[in-house]
């Protein structure tokens, strides 16, 4: 099973825009999440499609079951 922390950010061109970390500590929480995003928005150290991250949309684990078909 593998889990991604999806980092779902709003733009400054009103667009959303998702960074991915991959292999989360499995008791992450929204706090730790949101001041983690708070700290990318504020350090402005990315330019996206979306263009540079402008404020908190969402934070998300997504998790992936893979199956191999023998």
């Amino acid at each position: 099973m593998d889990k991604v922390l999806e980092l779902v950010f709003k733009g400054s061109q009103g667009k959303n825009t998702t960074l991915n970390v991959k292999n989360p500590k499995a008791d992450v929480t929204k706090a730790e999440a949101d001041t983690a995003m708070q700290e990318l928005i504020e350090a402005d150290v990315f330019d996206t499609a979306a263009g540079s991250l402008a404020a908190i949309k969402e934070a998300r684990v997504r998790t992936t079951d893979v199956d191999i078909l023998e």
